[in-house]
Formats: structure tokens, C-alpha cells, sequence
């Protein structure tokens, strides 16, 4: 019913919102004597503010047209590989007329980037693909909006989603031969399970596998997004955050966690800083000015983008995650697609090497809980790991803007680097289709996700769309079962104290 009457609401509003921003078109139109009067000025902007406030936010583009690759610019191609009911897995496929730029390309580690499904779309790692273009074949998870999918799919479950990852691995493998695994945030924990599960089948692992920010062990330095399942039961948020979508969606009908109840608890969190935001878009629309007023569009156009969760994903996650602590209790089974349980033992995972990255102000994750993938895959060897806590960091901060460019990727991109093979060219890997260089990314582009950064550094508690847990994934109390023994991975604490200090620094610091 909740659906309904918010969906009433927007339709209400709907007309409103046009008008808004055909009056403000209208006023500063600069054929009217008046336009550049203060009075109307205002006008403008208080037209214009209400209708970002009042319209409907689409799911963004990537928008990324090209790269550079050793200073020549590389065509950058979006284009779906694998299209599954609730997933597409997008790859970004780089056109060159430069031969050696061609051999480059061929011989760059092929990547798949497992984009969180919690709230906001892939396009949140826009500055993560970004980067990684200039080295690397990326793919990446590109999750459907629940709303938008038929009942006749059937539901998706936290066992889908692991499935899907290894059948994207699968993929990547059988075109490169092999390939690296990058997880953001909340997949951190299903691609885990999925590596773990071909561990345990005998199957090809990913060369390596990244894990930055993700609640490994979410019992560890618990945050506020964490402590909300200790507070709340798993009955409650099956009976007050799951509702069905309206009949105007092609998902009528299917139980979702809706978006909307995502985006009042982001800013539900913060209200005094998206009320100054907004009031700061409003004075520089009033006194002309249209940089930080873009600035100001860019992320709320991100940040006022959400989608629906699967209720059966979002209920299971809650409940494997942040309730019983089932990965790190050895206590979690998956259903394959032939319908038979499999037990997650991450311990079997050997040939894959496993960064783990964390930032030091992360207020999503608290610090030690994604390290604690070192704790788990006790066969990995010793020279086969490392960690990287990154000074200063929020939570955005280590996958998106200047810490992620210049502190951050230089490391990762290493670290794949030093785990892949030398370049070959596989008989069945087509070469980079050839066209002409596209232009120069502009300054906008580039640009594009700074305003989020600055926002995650400046007050990491503040205004950032979450991407692992939306406030209604969390964490719970201790559990009496102590993580088993295993050799500490290098740790390298970038900008900050010692590595030796570092888990009493933690244990110190306020999340």
C-alpha cells in the first residue's frame, strides 16, 4: 500500500515539476529585459530548485567515450555480453587505428568488476571503469531494477547472485583463458562464496580477486548502517520494508524492497547537509554560478538514482551477513542452479591471490571487517596477499575520485599485474576492432564524480549514496565462534601510521 500512495504522489507532482522547469526556462531566456534582474534571478532558481526536487531521477549512463591508453586516445564502445533476467554483464570495449596502442590492448589483463547491488546503480563505479580502462579489459555487473522485471522470472535470491558471478567468471575465462575479480562493497560477500564454491569443484579460479570496503565480517568495528539489524528483527524488516510494486511497472505484484524507502533512509541520515546543499544550488543559480551548480546536479543525479531490490536477495543478505554471520561461522550453503547445497569454505581457495583494501574513515564498513578475508582463505599463500588501509579515506574515497586515481588504483593495477601472466594473445580472443580515435574525454567527464568525493572526505558521515548497505542492511552482535588462525597478509597503510599500529589505531577510532 506504501507503493501506492507514493507512486500517487509522484504522479500528482509530475505535472508540477514540468511546469517548474518550463517557467524556469522561460525567465532566463536572455531575449527578455528582464532576465538578468536580481528579483528574477531567484525566481529562476526557485523554480529550478523545485523541480529537481519534484522529478522523477532515471538511471544514469556510464558515459564514458574514451580513454587514454599510453597517451593515445582509445574509443570506448558500451555493449551487453550476457543479458540474465536480472543482470546484464556490460562490457566496455576499446576501438583503436594506432598499432601499437592494438597491441597493448591485446596483451592487458581482462577484469570483471562486481558492481554492489544495494540501492544504486553500477554507474556509482563510473570513476572505477574509468580508470581501469587504461590497463585492463573491463567488464562489469550492470543489476536491473526489480521493478522493471515480469513475475514471470521467478525470484532472485543471495544464491542467484553468487551463481551469476560464477558464470561471469566462467565467461571471462573461456574468452581470455583467465581473469581478475574486483568487488566494491557489498559483493565482497557473495563473490567470495562464488571463488570459494569453484575452489571447492576443483574448477579454475580468478587469477586474483579484489576486495575493497565489503562487510567480509560485519561483526567487526560494527558502524550505525551495521548496528541496525541489532536492533531491529529479521520479522520486522520483512513486515515494514517490503512491499509489492504497482500495476505501472512491468514488475507489478513482485515483493520489493523499493527504492524510494532506500533514498528517505540515505537522507534521513543527514538532513542538515542535503538542506545546505540544496540551499547552496539555490544561491548559485542566483548569483550565476553554473560550475558549482553542475557540480550540484552531477551527484544528486547519481545520489537520487535508485532502484529496487529483490525482496528474497535483500531478506537473505540481512539475515547471512549482518544477523548470523554465516561466512565466518563456516556455516553457509548455497543452492547451485542444479538445486543441490554447497557449502561456502573459503579455505579451499589457493591459486587466487586476494587484496583486500580498506579507507580509514569508512563509515559503511568499519575498518577490519573487509580484512577479514585473510582470516578465511587460510590456503592462500603468505606472498599471495595483501592489504592496503588508506589514510584519510571514506568510503568512496577507495574506489572513486583523487585518492582512488592517485593513491588507491597505481596499487591495484599493480598488484593484478604482478598476479597475471605474461601477454599472449588467445586463439580465440578476436583483435580490437579498429576505428577512428574518438576525442578527448572533456574536463565535465573527468570531473563527473569529484562532488561525491569531496562530500565522502570532507564529513564521511555525511550525504553519500550507499552502495553496500542500504539503512536497512547491518550488523549484529558478536559472535562467541572465534575466526580461525591464518598468516597475516602484508599490510600497508598508505599515508598513515604503521602497519604495526594499525589494528590498535582501529580498535580506537571512532567509525
Amino acid at each position: 500500500m506504501l507503493y501506492h500512495i507514493y507512486e500517487a504522489q509522484r504522479s500528482l507532482l509530475e505535472p508540477f515539476a514540468d511546469f517548474a522547469q518550463a517557467t524556469a526556462k522561460l525567465y532566463s531566456n536572455p531575449l527578455l529585459p528582464l532576465s538578468k534582474s536580481f528579483a528574477t534571478q531567484r525566481t529562476v532558481a526557485a523554480f529550478d530548485l523545485f523541480y529537481r526536487l519534484a522529478k522523477d531521477y532515471e538511471k544514469p549512463q556510464f558515459g564514458i567515450q574514451s580513454v587514454q591508453v599510453n597517451g593515445v586516445d582509445v574509443t570506448i564502445r558500451e555493449r551487453v555480453e550476457i543479458d540474465k533476467p536480472f543482470c546484464e554483464l556490460r562490457r566496455f570495449k576499446r576501438f583503436s587505428d594506432h598499432p601499437a596502442t592494438l597491441d597493448t590492448l591485446l596483451g592487458q589483463p581482462p577484469v570483471l568488476i562486481v558492481a554492489p547491488l544495494s540501492g544504486h546503480y553500477a554507474t556509482l563505479l563510473r570513476d572505477t571503469v574509468r580508470s581501469m580502462l587504461g590497463d585492463h579489459k573491463v567488464y562489469i555487473t550492470d543489476w536491473k531494477n526489480a521493478r522493471m522485471i515480469p513475475l514471470s522470472e521467478g525470484e532472485f535470491h543471495l544464491d542467484d547472485y553468487i551463481n551469476y558471478v560464477q558464470e561471469f567468471i566462467r565467461h571471462l575465462q573461456a574468452r581470455y583463458g583467465n581473469c581478475h575479480v574486483i568487488s566494491v562493497c557489498q559483493p565482497t560477500v557473495p563473490v567470495l562464496a562464488a571463488v570459494s564454491l569453484m575452489a571447492s569443484r576443483g574448477e579454475k579460479t580468478p587469477l586474483s580477486m579484489t576486495m575493497m570496503g565489503g562487510p567480509i565480517n560485519a561483526q567487526r568495528s560494527p558502524t550505525s548502517v551495521n548496528n541496525l539489524a541489532m536492533q531491529r528483527s529479521f520479522e520486522w524488516f520483512e513486515n515494514n520494508v517490503i512491499h509489492r510494486v504497482p500495476d505501472n511497472y512491468p514488475g507489478a505484484g513482485r515483493r520489493v524492497y523499493p527504492g524510494f524507502l532506500q533514498h528517505t533512509g540515505f537522507v534521513a541520515m543527514n538532513p542538515d547537509r542535503h538542506t545546505s546543499s540544496h540551499y547552496d544550488y539555490f544561491k548559485s543559480l542566483t548569483r550565476g554560478d553554473e560550475a558549482s551548480a553542475e557540480q550540484h546536479r552531477k551527484f544528486y543525479n547519481e545520489y537520487n538514482a535508485v532502484l529496487d531490490l529483490d525482496a528474497p536477495y535483500y531478506l537473505q543478505t540481512i539475515r547471512v551477513v549482518f544477523q548470523d554471520f554465516n561466512l565466518v561461522r563456516g556455516t553457509w550453503d548455497i543452492r547451485n542452479p542444479e538445486g543441490q547445497l554447497e557449502r561456502v569454505r573459503p579455505q579451499d581457495i589457493k591459486d587466487t591471490a586476494l587484496l583486500t583494501i580498506e579507507g580509514e574513515l569508512d563509515d559503511i564498513s568499519g575498518i577490519s571487517q573487509t580484512q577479514a578475508a585473510h582470516d578465511l582463505c587460510t590456503s592462500i599463500a603468505p606472498d599471495a596477499r595483501q592489504h592496503l588501509e588508506i589514510a584519510g579515506a571514506g568510503h568512496y574515497g577507495i574506489f572513486s575520485g583523487s585518492r582512488w586515481r592517485k593513491v588507491v588504483y597505481p596499487q591495484v593495477r599493480e598488484f593484478i599485474l604482478r598476479h597475471h601472466p605474461k601477454p599472449s594473445v588467445p586463439a580465440q580472443e578476436p583483435v580490437e576492432e579498429v576505428a577512428p580515435p574518438a576525442e578527448k574525454t572533456t574536463v565535465s567527464e573527468q570531473k563527473q564524480f569529484e562532488i561525491i568525493i569531496n562530500t565522502a572526505q570532507t564529513a564521511p558521515e555525511n550525504a553519500n549514496p550507499a552502495t553496500v548497505q542500504t539503512p536497512a542492511l547491518p550488523a549484529a552482535p558478536a559472535p562467541t565462534a572465534a575466526a580461525p588462525a591464518t598468516p597475516a597478509a602484508p599490510a600497508i597503510v598508505v599515508n598513515a601510521q604503521s602497519a604495526g599500529k594499525r589494528k590498535e589505531t582501529g580498535r580506537k577510532a571512532k567509525r
